[in-house]
């Protein structure tokens, strides 16, 4: 059996996809598997058992990245072509079955859409296929010992970060004698282009203290990293997704952006979301490249008692 599974060009949306992905191979345990997806999320897919290649797809002017994608599928009779894209693509392939799954706009979760979508009763919940190799460096760049606070204070675009100093003073009142972290490690993530945005909360934690991940983990690494990490705290984006599916409990922060769809999924997992609602964020003079944060009405005492919630949910009253 080959399966053709076609997932977004998006981390956190592919991480979404994955326990549908895991259904699949566990249900078809000899199928041999592709997937197709973004350049940023391949990763994700490439220590997946039964997963024999990774077709990472780059948007082309005019959608010619379905005619690429299709020359290098064409040739092969596939069983089954799962398109979570909503595209045509299946429909042009020699394949026995076809799933086209287009998201809705109904107020349910994205993992509990495709879920539905394929018919399980259960939801599909999200999972990371790491090699030893991740969970190695891991161990190096996170030794035991001291607790760890994970954040993650960048986004894939500004409107949806929380302002840093905001991040600094939740982090210092988690981590103060007494509070659930008392004396925790700070371990700060992003991506290398993040490392501007990330500095103000770096420079914020002594050398002793912080663990400066931004720029220096491949993604799997980062996801082996953040399950020895104890607890995660972060904007709306592809890390909070890998947090979660790592099985960190993991506060996800929230504002122009759609929680019912994009909540961290898990039972070690909530989101807390600013005092003004979506709909009212957006200024009139909007623009994606220079307005700044939209994140101002979410207060660190909103995300500190939401934090606190949490610990308590994935740890006990008494931890």
């Amino acid at each position: 059996m080959r399966i053709l599974f076609v997932t977004s060009t998006r981390i956190g949306d592919a991480v979404l996809s994955t326990g549908l992905l895991n259904y699949l191979m566990q249900r078809h345990p000899s199928a041999r598997v592709w997937v197709a997806c973004g350049p940023q999320p391949a990763p994700l897919f490439t220590a997946a058992p039964q997963v024999e290649r990774v077709i990472p797809v780059v948007k082309k002017p005019f959608a010619l990245h379905w005619l690429i994608l299709w020359a290098k599928t064409v040739l092969k009779p596939w069983s089954l072509v799962v398109d979570l894209r909503g595209s045509t693509l299946g429909y042009f392939l020699l394949a026995k079955e076809r799933r086209v799954y287009r998201a809705s706009k109904d107020p349910t979760h994205r993992v509990e859409q495709m879920s539905s979508f394929w018919g399980l009763k259960e939801p599909a919940a999200p999972r990371l296929w790491l090699r030893s190799r991740h969970e190695d460096t891991a161990r190096r760049m996170i030794p035991p010992g001291t607790p760890v606070l994970a954040l993650a204070p960048t986004a894939n675009w500004r409107g949806k970060e929380w302002p840093a100093e905001n991040f600094v003073t939740l982090a210092e009142r988690l981590t103060h004698s007494g509070a659930p972290l008392a004396g925790a490690r700070i371990a700060i993530f992003g991506a290398e282009s993040e490392r501007a945005a990330a500095l103000p909360v770096i420079e914020a934690f002594p050398e002793s203290r912080r663990i400066d991940l931004v720029g220096r983990t491949d993604m799997l690494t980062a996801a082996a990293c953040l399950a020895r990490c104890s607890f995660f705290i972060g904007n709306d984006s592809g890390l909070m997704h890998v947090a979660a599916a790592a099985g960190v409990p993991t506060l996800g922060l929230f504002g122009p952006s759609r929680p019912e769809h994009y909540a961290p999924w898990g039972r070690r997992a909530a989101y807390v979301t600013t005092a003004t609602p979506l709909e009212k964020l957006f200024p009139p003079d909007y623009n994606h490249e220079t307005t700044g944060t939209l994140m101002g009405s979410l207060s660190v005492d909103s995300a500190e008692a939401a934090a606190l919630e949490l610990w308590r949910k994935a740890y006990g009253a008494a931890a």
